[in-house]
């Protein structure tokens, strides 16, 4: 497969993760995933994603040569900015918990709890497609540039598109299988769980032509990328796999994904 073709494939990746999530809409009828299933898939996908985050994204922003300022700096400052970003995004489109509903589950302001569901994952979904769109511009650019290291970025854009779309998957259940009680249709839940991930390769491409035509921003879009890594491996998806204290499926599942990021990222 070319680079373009590996390319197109993880950006259309990521959604199609979260079109077949929403899809289990029609099979489960109103059931919940499996509390193991969830524990072991957010588990294994955040693994991969913390790897890749300080593989693929931060020691490459390392190793950009940057002559106005340490590279260690413009790391610090982007990582930094990444989990702001998001930590914003949280607050602005806060979590159902955080409102109090009266007794139609309506919120204060009018918005149903499914509805506001639909809207936090759908805007959290953006930076999490540009964190994908950047690592894969940055590669194209260093592939463009025959730079030494430019396949391992390509490894390394797959590697955390794999990642986000394996963490898609419960995402696309968690937004259809609630509009289902709302919507009273199968079709027009998955439909919403469909529009929840389209946001996804949209931003995945901005950030693709943003990383790879302004070089300048390399060190601080690959850090800023890690950021959002970061953010959304210990702020949702470690808290998932550790759900349930009276088992380590999560433990085990998210050391699996890690060692198999890394033994992807130095073997390849």
């Amino acid at each position: 497969m070319s680079n373009i073709g590996i390319t197109i494939f993880g950006i259309l990746f990521i959604f199609i993760c979260t079109t077949f999530g929403s899809s289990l809409v029609f099979f489960l009828k109103g059931r919940e995933l499996s509390k193991k299933i969830n524990q072991m898939i957010a588990g294994f996908a955040a693994g991969i994603m913390l790897a890749a985050s300080f593989f693929s994204l931060i020691m490459p922003a390392l190793e950009e040569d940057v002559d106005y300022m340490p590279s260690f700096i413009i790391v610090a400052i982007s990582i930094f900015l990444g989990v702001l970003f998001l930590y914003i995004i949280d607050k602005l489109i806060p979590v159902l918990f955080n409102k109090k509903n009266n007794n139609n589950g309506e919120l204060k302001n009018g918005v149903s709890k499914k509805t506001k569901m639909f809207l936090a994952v759908t805007i959290h979904n953006i930076p999490e497609g540009l964190a994908v769109g950047i690592a894969y511009g940055v590669a194209l650019a260093a592939l463009n540039n025959q730079l030494p290291d430019a396949n391992n970025l390509l490894i390394g854009a797959l590697s955390i598109a794999i990642g986000v779309g394996i963490q898609n998957i419960p995402e696309g259940t968690v937004v259809s299988l609630p509009m289902l009680a709302e919507t009273k249709s199968a079709g027009k839940s998955f439909g919403y769980g469909v529009l929840s991930g389209i946001v996804e390769p949209i931003a995945a491409t901005i950030g693709l032509f943003l990383a790879m035509y302004v070089e300048v921003i390399m060190p601080w879009a690959l850090a800023f990328s890690a950021g959002c890594m970061i953010y959304v491996v210990f702020e949702e998806m470690v808290k998932e796999a550790q759900d349930d204290y009276s088992n380590h499926y999560g433990v085990f599942s998210f050391i699996v994904g890690f060692l198999l990021m890394l033994i992807l990222d130095t073997s390849l």
